[in-house]
């Protein structure tokens, strides 16, 4: 039995203090993660600092129009929000799709985007992981891949992103807002999540002892028609073999613009830069669907058994796609 310190803080301040210079310090929310890591002897921490008390919580219009989703919101009080589903219902289909309901009560929106990234070879402290032992290997590489990343990989890792809410907040431009002792700082999520390159155990740009507070979502990103749609291996809790969430602007059957983001494919939700941009000007057809799949998926590099990813994402983006053009006409 290892020993751990818990606390429950009232104010960010206080909260921040505790964990400050502390490497043995984790923030817990829902502890939905978090937890499960320590019964595997993955995470180790010697002391834990609950968030919940901390006045971080509910869903409220911002100055700008948008909407401010505090950090401890649960993810069940983001998906059933009013406001979240007529004017973002992209993010709350992803929230419906990402757990169980048990794990969607206690999970919170910080939590979840801090969730960690990782597969079946970092959860087993007896197998090489880049992410857990920096150095030791990627097991994942030459041995049990078939749902891991074809987008953004490097040698050292090519476990996928497992947050559905991520995906959404991505393709609606969300920005991160948290706190430090030395002040407020945020950040788009887009920047949040860093490339995998060399450095597979650094999963966001977060300093030391950072607490996120808030999600916001600009007003000018609103989408009452917007879609996620998830494919994965059973119906109830699992990751994204590959998802998508989207919206169009449609006028006249021409698309004027896109917002496209893609998960079970990287190691952080795929913000489709080019397949927005394909599409943009263009016809609402299934060949312009296509080709903006294609446009997004041609810097993919699948691996030995998970190339049916490729075309997985494509026909799935493209359904997507029609869908939402059915819905504008």
């Amino acid at each position: 039995m290892k020993k751990v310190s818990y606390q429950r803080p009232r104010q960010v301040r206080e909260a921040l203090a505790l964990v400050a210079g502390d490497g043995g310090a984790r923030f817990l929310g829902g502890g939905t993660n978090l937890v499960d890591l320590m019964k595997d002897g993955v995470e180790t921490p010697t002391r834990l600092v609950d968030v919940r008390l901390l006045p971080l919580d509910g869903v409220r219009e911002s100055p700008d129009g948008g909407l401010v989703i505090g950090a401890t919101t649960t993810n069940s009080d983001l998906a059933a929000h009013p406001e979240v589903r007529r004017r973002y219902p992209a993010l709350s289909q992803a929230v419906l799709a990402g757990a169980s309901g048990q794990l969607r009560n206690m999970a919170t929106v910080g939590g979840n985007l801090l969730q960690r990234t990782r597969c079946g070879y970092f959860a087993d402290p007896s197998q090489p992981c880049n992410k857990r032992s920096p150095g030791s290997g990627c097991s994942a590489i030459a041995g049990e891949h078939h749902n891991h990343a074809v987008l953004g990989w490097s040698d050292h890792c090519v476990a996928t992103h497992p947050s559905d809410m991520a995906v959404a907040l991505a393709a609606f431009d969300a920005v991160v807002h948290y706190e430090t002792l030395n002040g407020t700082h945020e950040i788009p999520l887009c920047e949040f999540y860093p490339p995998v390159g060399e450095s597979p155990q650094r999963e966001s740009v977060l300093p030391p002892g950072a607490l996120i507070t808030a999600v916001t979502l600009p007003a000018a990103a609103a989408s009452p028609r917007s879609r996620y749609r998830k494919v994965r291996e059973r119906a109830s809790y699992a990751f994204a073999n590959v998802s998508v969430a989207a919206a169009l602007d449609v006028h006249q059957g021409v698309v004027q613009g896109a917002r496209i983001a893609l998960g079970g494919l990287a190691s952080r939700p795929w913000r489709a830069h080019a397949a927005e941009t394909a599409l943009r000007g263009t016809p609402t057809t299934a060949d312009r669907f296509r080709f903006a799949a294609d446009a997004e998926l041609s810097a993919a590099r699948p691996l030995r058994d998970n190339a049916y990813k490729v075309t997985l994402a494509r026909n799935l983006i493209e359904a997507v796609l029609a869908e939402l053009a059915h819905w504008a006409e």
